[in-house]
């Protein structure tokens, strides 16, 4: 069999999921946990989301709308996007699949930001090609850097804003300047997860860009956050429609799931949701980085639903620690972060209980 699988397959490292939270209870006997380490909502679904999920359980005997039309038609309504350019996906990791496997070909180069999403690096491997991972700068994407790494043989570049795991943004001036500078034959790839989150009015988005640039652009959203429908799998991204039209060629048919396409048309027009989302979020992150700036230690500004936070030891053990007491955060190992945990924010009383669990733990661990 080993001989069968493609080298640059058989040297994939699968992207790290966390375990269930029942399992996690089992395995270290303990009850009552919360889990602020994968960036989910912390007020759960959009109740129109729900109810929209009720009504269309009837229909489970048919297949879904194949080509998402009334999600898109909102979507193109809502933000004046033309209703061709609008791509559905299981999830907007599904839509960096797409891409990758619709402009890139054995040996060719992409470039994106270290660190920042995981899959992109691993979307790229399994599709044959071969990526440039570019430091962040003050834990900002350096895209002076990222504009030096592109070569001839470049198709793609990734730019996550606000990226993950910083929670840093990138600015209109600067986006701009960097898609002029850009060569004709690179796409770039403006992956806007947690664009809900930021305040900063200079924060640059991306819909304007595809006006302006046309095919060189695509844009990611996903309804798993702001609108809290991770577990149905739905996002989009928005491209010229001749970019759409190639990305179609290679999507599956029904990708998307008919709960997942009600749930995310009701959700999207949720505004007191939406609101009620993003004030819950930045209170928590204040109340956090409040809490622990007054004990020493140093949180990264963000403009999503986490934070990084600088702890004086391994990362690991902090996370282990902290996973013992119930806790449940993200090390950031992985990302070649070894000092810094990521947590989202949670409900005012789970944002508490995490800012006196990390205390007592480094208490633990440094004494």
């Amino acid at each position: 069999m080993e001989k069968l699988i493609p080298a640059h397959i058989a040297s994939l490292v699968p992207y790290p999921p966390g375990k269930p939270l029942d399992e996690l209870e089992r395995e270290y006997g303990i009850t009552n946990s919360i889990k602020l380490a994968s960036n989910e909502n912390p007020l759960g679904p959009s109740p129109r989301a729900v109810e929209a999920v009720r009504k269309a359980l009837w229909g489970l005997h048919r297949y879904p709308d194949g080509s998402g039309y009334y999600l898109r038609r909102r979507i193109s309504e809502k933000f004046d996007l033309p209703f061709e350019g609008i791509v559905l996906g299981n999830g907007s990791n599904e839509v960096i699949d797409l891409v990758i496997r619709t402009f890139i070909q054995p040996g060719d180069h992409v470039v994106l930001p270290a660190p920042s999403f995981l899959v992109y690096s691993l979307a790229v491997q399994a599709a044959g090609g071969h990526a440039t991972p570019v430091p962040l700068k003050d834990f900002v994407i350096d895209l002076e850097a990222m504009i030096d790494a592109v070569t001839e043989r470049t198709r793609v570049v990734f730019i996550n804003n606000p990226n993950n795991p910083t929670g840093t943004i990138l600015s209109r001036h600067t986006m701009d300047a960097f898609l002029d500078g850009l060569p004709p034959h690179v796409v770039v790839v403006v992956d806007e997860a947690y664009i809900e989150f930021a305040r900063d009015p200079e924060i640059f988005r991306g819909f304007g860009a595809i006006r302006r640039k046309g095919p060189y652009v695509v844009v990611l959203r996903t309804f798993s956050k702001a609108y809290g429908l991770a577990g149905l799998r739905i996002g989009y991204g928005v491209m010229a429609p001749e970019v759409a039209d190639y990305l179609n060629r290679v999507r599956q048919p029904f990708n998307t799931g008919s709960l997942a396409q009600a749930a995310a048309l009701a959700a999207l027009d949720d505004e007191i949701f939406l609101e009620k989302t993003c004030r819950a979020v930045w209170e928590g992150l204040e109340h956090i980085r409040r809490r622990l700036s007054a004990a020493g230690l140093v949180c990264v500004p963000s403009e999503t639903n986490f934070m990084l936070v600088k702890v004086p030891v391994d990362a690991k053990k902090v996370f282990e620690g902290m996973l013992r007491r119930g806790v449940i955060i993200r090390a950031m190992n992985a990302y070649g972060l070894p000092e810094y945990i990521r947590v989202n924010a949670g409900l005012a009383e789970e944002n508490e209980r995490f800012v006196r669990t990390l205390l007592e733990v480094l208490e633990t661990l440094e004494g």
